[in-house]
């Protein structure tokens, strides 16, 4: 690619405006603030900023408070699903992203209010409705948590 020439399946930044168009997620289960950048078919780097006001903090744990790890591979499971929906030209379809297999996952250090949580998501396969990710969840560089996941798209229960 030419100096100055750009990808034509970069995307970015994206807001939540657009981002509650390709998830059906929202308060308290939306993780993904804003879309960094996106390479359609590749990769993702969303955000998910983490604050004080998160329901979940209240008990998780009082005194010490520390961002569940389920929820991060959620916020990555999010990020992913992003990236597969837009990918596929699907946003705004209603086409859900379900969760079949989370693997390998490693929590490296906590996530505490205050933080902006950089969500990497790479794709590694994708064939027809299912797509296979690496995530890497990011605090200031360094690694906080990493797994690899696969899910499906589909049309919601009952259609």
């Amino acid at each position: 690619m030419a100096d100055g020439e750009k990808d034509a399946g970069a995307l970015g930044p994206v807001d939540i405006r657009r981002i509650l168009t390709l998830l059906p997620h929202r308060y308290p289960m939306l993780l993904v603030d804003r879309v960094e950048s996106m390479v359609k078919d590749t990769s993702i780097h969303a955000v998910k900023a983490v604050t004080m006001n998160e329901p979940f903090f209240q008990g998780h744990f009082p005194g010490r408070p520390i961002m569940p790890g389920v929820l991060i591979v959620e916020a990555l499971a999010q990020a992913g699903g992003i990236l597969a929906v837009e990918s596929l030209g699907l946003g705004g379809s209603g086409k859900l992203v379900y969760f079949m297999g989370i693997d390998g996952v490693k929590f490296r250090k906590p996530v505490e209010p205050g933080v902006l949580l950089d969500l990497h998501v790479t794709i590694l396969q994708a064939k027809r409705n299912i797509c296979k990710f690496e995530g890497k969840a990011m605090l200031g560089g360094q690694l906080a948590t990493e797994c690899q996941f696969t899910a499906m798209i589909a049309d919601p229960p009952g259609d």
